[in-house]
């Protein structure tokens, strides 16, 4: 087979690469099969090597038989992915509050566990743990719900505008926080002993951490009695919210008395809501009187 003589063709052959390339791409169309006096059957001839192979190779290996391709490498197997390591259990902090609560044998005891307990993250930005407040022996125990400024930098319960009116209502039936007889004192908690920030409501996670230390703290104290101040006390106490609805209706919880009333911060937004705080303490006072001291 030749080629026609042009200025293309004369301008490659001129240049000896460029001719050897051309001369392998025609190698690869088959344009340098020779050309035999009978046609040849394409389709009876044996499989040939499908890879293509060097015009060099051709050349030099005219009339010796053809090698077969070298097998591919087997390629290593990637190493099976390991599984990720389990992350660590987390602790449970209602768990771990509970079983520091329960080596509690006495109040100052109960103060310190409380004091030690780091999984509440409120405790991170209070300036101080408001245990509580009051004759430890009374029989009334005021449960309200968390600290505000005043309380968080005194380390107090109700000490700010609405603890002066919590004292106010007391004493209007005999009962203080300062008395030493316990049959006319109160002793004051809350069920979060730091202050939340901006004096948000605490989260229902906050609370039951909290939980097994009040429970504590009333069983330590043993009154005769609870009074839950506001909604935080009665959902976490009753396991109810509602305030307006729970007021002033007995309850029982913790193998006490509960009285659920309006706190005194509520009072302060809408005072008409006082004759409603008077009629339950006078339903508190007549409990007392009808129930004498153990």
């Amino acid at each position: 087979m030749g080629i026609a003589s042009t200025p293309l063709c004369d301008a490659i052959l001129g240049d000896w690469h460029a001719a050897f390339a051309a001369l392998e791409w025609l190698g690869e169309l088959g344009a340098l099969d020779p050309v035999t006096d009978a046609p040849v059957d394409r389709y009876a001839l044996a499989d040939r090597d499908p890879a293509p192979r060097p015009l060099a190779g051709r050349v030099a290996d005219q009339g010796a038989a053809p090698t077969a391709p070298a097998a591919p490498a087997a390629r290593p197997r990637p190493a099976a992915p390991s599984a990720p390591p389990e992350p660590a259990a987390k602790p449970d902090p209602v768990a771990l509050a509970r079983a520091a609560a329960g080596q509690a044998a006495s109040l100052p005891a109960l103060q310190q566990a409380l004091a030690a307990f780091d999984l509440c993250d409120l405790k991170r930005g209070a300036r101080s743990t408001v245990f509580s407040d009051g004759n430890p022996a009374a029989r009334v125990m005021v449960i309200g719900e968390a600290p505000g400024r005043d309380e968080d930098m005194q380390g107090k319960p109700f000490v700010g505008r609405a603890g002066q009116l919590l004292d106010r209502m007391f004493a209007a039936i005999g009962l203080s926080r300062h008395n030493p007889d316990a049959a006319s004192a109160i002793y004051i908690t809350n069920i979060m002993p730091w202050r939340p920030p901006s004096n948000r409501e605490p989260a229902p996670d906050e609370m039951a951490m909290m939980v097994p230390f009040v429970q504590r703290h009333v069983a330590l104290a043993d009154p005769d009695l609870i009074v839950l101040m506001g909604n935080t006390p009665a959902q976490a106490v009753l396991g109810a919210r509602g305030i307006t609805r729970l007021r002033g209706q007995w309850a029982q919880a913790w193998g006490k008395p509960v009285l659920p009333m309006l706190h005194p911060a509520y009072l302060l937004r809408n005072p008409i809501a006082k004759r409603e705080a008077w009629a339950d303490l006078l339903a508190l006072q007549a409990h007392l009187a009808a129930n004498p001291a153990r």
